[in-house]
């Protein structure tokens, strides 16, 4: 299964990975806007909030996702971890992985790959998915034999059930769900702090 890199990435993303035994990054793509791979969606009590991650402008038109860097000129760690804690401290499991998170608001790496990079491997451990993770030698420009290609479906302006249907039917409790009904395909960061261990139910 081929994937780019995301920001705490949604459960569709974490299903298809825990459905695969080998996962294959896209390290060799041109960086694109208003995607995951800087952005993440969580629950909050006015509904649903998008984080984005600020990067610095490049003159050039294209520029590789690699060498995208973090703009630390807005305190959006600050902010990120902030509304994080707001959204989730009521939730049943958020005391016992806030610190594996948070940790990752307090250190300013400089590019936007290795700080996805870092933060996906915590949360696959956190998971428990062992699926093993290789990378691209060169820009993967179609599926190529069995090789499934979903980095430009799984999309925050595309409806995961395109590709991924029977994710629609598996609900669970979320912090404000009855405030403002259920939210699917959230963060995973939504599911772990709701479900804890019991994770593995709506993956698999």
């Amino acid at each position: 299964m081929l994937l780019s890199l995301a920001y705490l990435p949604p459960i569709s993303y974490f299903r298809a990975i825990a459905s695969n035994t080998e996962l294959i990054l896209e390290q060799h793509e041109n960086y694109t806007r208003q995607t995951y791979r800087n952005r993440c969606k969580i629950y909050g009590a006015n509904g649903m909030i998008v984080l984005n991650i600020p990067v610095k402008k490049n003159g050039k038109e294209k520029i590789q996702i690699r060498d995208v860097k973090i703009d630390y000129s807005t305190n959006w760690q600050h902010i990120h971890a902030g509304s994080i804690e707001s959204a989730y401290r009521h939730s049943p499991y958020y005391e016992y992985y806030a610190d594996d998170i948070s940790r990752f608001y307090e250190g300013r790496p400089e590019y936007l790959f290795d700080f996805n990079m870092k933060l996906l491997m915590k949360l696959l451990e956190i998971l428990e998915i062992t699926s093993t993770i290789k990378y691209t030698d060169t820009y993967q420009k179609s599926e190529k034999g069995n090789l499934s290609d979903l980095r430009d479906l799984i999309h925050p302006k595309k409806d995961f059930r395109a590709y991924d249907p029977a994710l629609t039917e598996m609900q669970y409790v979320q912090v404000f769900s009855d405030k403002h009904g259920f939210i699917p395909d959230l963060s995973i960061i939504d599911l772990l702090f709701n479900l804890g261990p019991d994770c593995g139910d709506i993956l698999l």
